[in-house]
């Protein structure tokens, strides 16, 4: 049976004195990179998503109702989640972290090359690579660079926030480049830059995969795992060919939103059995346990922010198109100011805010608050940013700048939350089961995900102060109760911060 080199030490001789990259480690450049091309293919196409399925076919939409269109995208970026949790399993197992990430970013770029046809079976299908490539990506390539540090590094927080940053390049450009592509001219033009942007990433990954050791190379799977790997993927490809037949045949009856209400409950169903199956497995300790109550605490608060905050590619999405002014920001260099690229201002905003909040982090030291504390921050922030559009929401065409203060205020949220939230996995995880719970940590944004799509599906039959309002309260509440919680999460998390 393989032996796992525990991902905190996998590189940590050398990671305490390797400064190359910022004063961090030299591999953080490698990943920093890669998933700097990977959120510019992903957050490229999310911008044109929902617009893309509204628009009518007259201008080279589907004419999807937005019930519809929300209830899909609402599918779809859950799905991209949920898919975290078997692929962080398959690295831990099977692949190792390293191959995970490359195998995930290849099945990306087809995704995206599949969407740039101008089908709708081809659509569908290119959603559907997406969730399964950023299923082996996404947990993976995070859980690789807190294997970059020892446990003790205080740099970790800061190197989770520089990376953070590097996403958030990515994801700025994007909406500009495939958002002017797709809504100046064709759809399918911006889908395909989605699809060279992975590209670009995967050949970086490769040529930069000698900065990163020995991380993310090792497995921990028995032949069982492998035998299971295997009746899985075999299993899984054979659904995936009998839904590609039945849905061209036409012999699909059930309806979007229907399949999405089926989905929330195995959404829930999964969130439940896998929570359950953590805290009584005999496999981890009674520390490892309370460290997973902690986890549950922070999944549950991140599921929630999530669902307000990721609205941006949906409910806020539609708001910029259909209630906002849009020619208040035209400009002779940009043209005639689009909808999907208010999708660029969070980026923005990320890429001048993470240095300070980086150096932040590092330079409270001893009194840098805990985890809890930062999670509630982001539960205010963010309910700020939705509170702030009830008064204008009800005006015919609002001033731009209400959407710009809007993500402003969620940033500073995401901030408080995202990166810190990603750190915290790496240390509350046992060392043998990282990337599964890395895989948990998306499952949460894979949650919010979910609702806010089921909230963009009734945007045009719920009165809009009220549908902000109700996203706000509940923001501010569960930043409340977190309060309550930071002494007791101390207790579960045995001084992990």
């Amino acid at each position: 049976m393989p032996t796992t080199t525990p991902p905190a030490e996998a590189s940590a001789p050398n990671a305490r004195w390797d400064r190359s990259f910022f004063g961090h480690p030299r591999g953080l450049s490698t990943l920093f990179f890669t998933e700097m091309w990977e959120r510019f293919s992903y957050y490229g196409m999310r911008a044109l998503l929902i617009l893309f399925m509204t628009a009518t076919v007259a201008h080279g939409g589907l004419g999807f109702p937005t019930s519809k269109a929300g209830s899909i995208y609402g599918l779809y970026t859950s799905a991209v989640f949920l898919a975290s949790v078997p692929g962080g399993w398959i690295a831990d197992r099977i692949t190792g972290q390293r191959r995970a990430v490359l195998w995930g970013g290849i099945v990306i770029a087809l995704g995206h090359f599949s969407m740039a046809i101008p089908q709708l079976s081809t659509f569908y299908l290119g959603l559907i690579l997406i969730v399964f490539g950023t299923g082996m990506l996404k947990p993976n390539i995070s859980t690789m660079v807190g294997a970059l540090y020892r446990p003790d590094d205080h740099r970790r927080d800061g190197g989770f926030s520089i990376f953070y940053m590097g996403i958030n390049i990515g994801a700025f450009a994007s909406p500009l480049v495939c958002g002017y592509l797709g809504e100046n001219i064709n759809w399918h033009y911006g889908f395909g830059a989605a699809g060279v942007g992975m590209t670009l990433g995967l050949v970086q990954y490769v040529l930069g995969g000698k900065f990163l050791g020995t991380a993310g190379l090792t497995a921990c799977g028995s032949d069982r795992d492998r035998a299971i790997f295997k009746k899985v993927t075999i299993g899984g490809l054979a659904a995936i060919l009998v839904a590609a037949a039945v849905t061209l045949s036409g012999a699909l009856v059930l309806t979007a939103e229907q399949i999405s209400t089926i989905f929330g409950f195995v959404l829930l169903s999964i969130v439940v059995a896998l929570f359950a199956f953590l805290f009584t497995t005999k496999a981890y300790t009674p520390s490892e346990h309370r460290r997973f109550g902690a986890i549950l605490v922070l999944f549950l608060a991140a599921a929630l922010f999530w669902s307000a905050f990721e609205q941006a590619g949906s409910t806020l999405n539609l708001f910029a198109e259909r209630n906002t002014n849009l020619h208040r920001w035209d400009a002779p260099i940009v043209g005639l100011f689009r909808a999907s690229y208010f999708q660029a201002l969070n980026s923005i905003f990320i890429i001048a805010l993470a240095p300070v909040f980086a150096w932040l982090w590092v330079k409270l030291g001893r009194r840098n608050p805990g985890s809890t504390a930062k999670f509630s921050w982001g539960l205010l922030f963010v309910g700020l940013g939705f509170a702030i559009l009830i008064p204008v929401s009800n005006s015919t065409l609002v001033s731009p700048w209400w959407l710009a203060l809007t993500y402003l205020l969620h940033t500073i949220g995401e901030l408080c939350l995202s990166p810190v939230g990603l750190s915290a996995m790496t240390k509350l995880a046992p060392v043998r089961a990282t990337g599964m719970v890395m895989g948990v940590w998306f499952l949460a944004d894979g949650v919010g995900n979910f609702i806010g799509g089921r909230l963009a599906s009734v945007y045009e039959t719920f009165p809009l102060p009220e549908l902000f309002g109700v996203v706000a309260g509940f923001c501010f509440a569960v930043a409340l109760v977190l309060v309550f919680l930071i002494r007791p999460m101390k207790h579960l998390s045995e001084g992990v911060k």
